[in-house]
């Protein structure tokens, strides 16, 4: 039976854990060969194992978003090894949250390199070989905190940027046969909510009871909430939709 990504290769940045691995699980269960790239040596090689006994093609690399030639070394392995790089996922990020007064020059420059420096290396890697093919499909993955969070000047800061990359990448690139799009999650139950929980001292289910009663349809997200929406972006059949932000949150959003 012939699967929606047969023959596509998807690039995932952060897709070790979370978002970025449910990303990465969905779109090789639907047939498209795999690269994930992540700076955790021990989270690449457990999702590695994990999806290789699935029978999923997936080539997991250690790399830094941050770092331009690294990048650009492990997107030349993947071409390679596949030949193509059809679908470009920009998910790698981080939090330091704080309040502005609190906010240190250090907590504000990592999350600025991780998420916007990182979005910029890696959709300046792919684009070459997208224009040169004709085809591609830059999914950014920004957030609700783009709308404005306190606490969260940095990360709210970066998700608007991704915002602004896309839909600037959307009229430069769309004549090539490329789309950008880019997802905003809201609430979503993964290990960085986690960390915020604790952080706040506050037991993790009970943080999750209280986002899920702000929420209209009374539940918090699931990454593969995330990975479904990723997936309709990076479709064939989706190419006139191009420069759009589609908010994930279980409700309107401000």
């Amino acid at each position: 039976m012939t699967k929606r990504f047969d023959n596509r290769v998807a690039f995932i940045t952060g897709g070790s854990r979370g978002i970025g691995k449910s990303i990465a699980e969905n779109f090789a269960e639907d047939g498209a060969k795999i690269a994930i790239i992540d700076i955790d040596a021990e989270a690449l090689q457990n999702v590695q194992s994990e999806f290789r006994d699935k029978g999923f093609d997936i080539l997991a690399l250690q790399a830094n978003v941050v770092n331009s030639q690294e990048v650009e070394a492990t997107m030349e392995q993947v071409i390679q090894e596949y030949g193509s790089l059809d679908i470009l996922v920009n998910n790698a990020g981080i939090i330091r949250d704080n309040l502005l007064f609190k906010m240190n020059d250090n907590d504000w420059d990592q999350v600025i390199d991780v998420h916007l420096k990182g979005a910029f290396n890696t959709t300046r890697a792919a684009q070459k070989h997208m224009v040169h093919q004709k085809y591609g499909r830059i999914i950014n993955i920004s957030s609700t905190s783009a709308l404005g969070n306190p606490g969260q000047a940095n990360y709210s800061t970066v998700k608007a940027g991704l915002q602004g990359l896309t839909k600037t990448l959307a009229r430069e690139l769309g004549k090539f046969g490329i789309t950008a799009n880019s997802v905003a999650p809201g609430f979503i139950e993964t290990d960085m909510t986690k960390s915020t929980a604790d952080r706040m001292g506050i037991p993790f289910e009970d943080f999750l009871k209280a986002g899920a009663s702000k929420i209209p349809v009374g539940r918090v997200g699931k990454p593969s909430d995330i990975a479904n929406a990723v997936a309709f972006f990076a479709d064939e059949q989706s190419s006139f939709v191009n420069g759009q932000v589609l908010y994930v949150a279980g409700g309107p959003t401000n």
